[in-house]
């Protein structure tokens, strides 16, 4: 059965979920100028099909159109990222395997960027929202990595921010 509509007021994107397995179906509907932030993931595959509307996806550094009833796949550990570069609303399909926790990290990332604590370019605009982001990455590190800011600095920077949030957090609930 279809998850709720999630909505992502940051990444201009609304999310549909449906799970069959270990296989998840990702519905997305995305404004125009609306992007998905480069990123890539540890051990998952995605299948991509353009439903909808005008997209460029990003491949391992590779610029590609796409059109409606287009397909493209992405192996785990490639960088990639689309943006809607039609007029109108795109919708995409992917079919993500192993699911892992990728619906908890775009359920949860609506939900921080709904927040107000970010900036438009998803930025925090606070140390709360540092921390909040950090322990963010952090949590879902084994399901998909962001390529901003680089891969060495969050290996460095996170962790130990990540530890100060869930200290901050566990002395609030004490």
């Amino acid at each position: 059965m279809p998850s709720e509509l999630v909505e992502d007021p940051i990444l201009r994107q609304r999310y549909r979920f449906t799970r069959e397995g270990d296989v998840l179906w990702v519905e997305i509907w995305a404004d125009p100028g609306a992007s998905a932030p480069e990123h890539f993931h540890p051990v998952q595959r995605e299948d991509w099909e353009l439903l909808e509307g005008e997209a460029e996806f990003r491949i391992d550094g590779r610029t590609r159109s796409a059109s409606p009833g287009e397909r493209l796949a992405v192996e785990p550990g490639v960088r990639h990222a689309f943006e809607n570069v039609g007029q109108g609303v795109a919708r995409l399909r992917a079919r993500v395997e192993p699911a892992l926790e990728l619906q908890e990290f775009l359920t949860e990332g609506a939900a921080l960027n709904a927040s107000g604590r970010f900036t438009r370019g998803g930025l925090p605009k606070g140390p709360r929202a540092l921390l909040e982001g950090a322990a963010f990455t952090e949590r879902y590190r084994a399901t998909i990595v962001l390529t901003s800011p680089p891969v060495a600095v969050q290996r460095l920077v996170v962790p130990p921010l990540a530890r100060l949030a869930r200290r901050r957090r566990a002395r609030a609930n004490a």
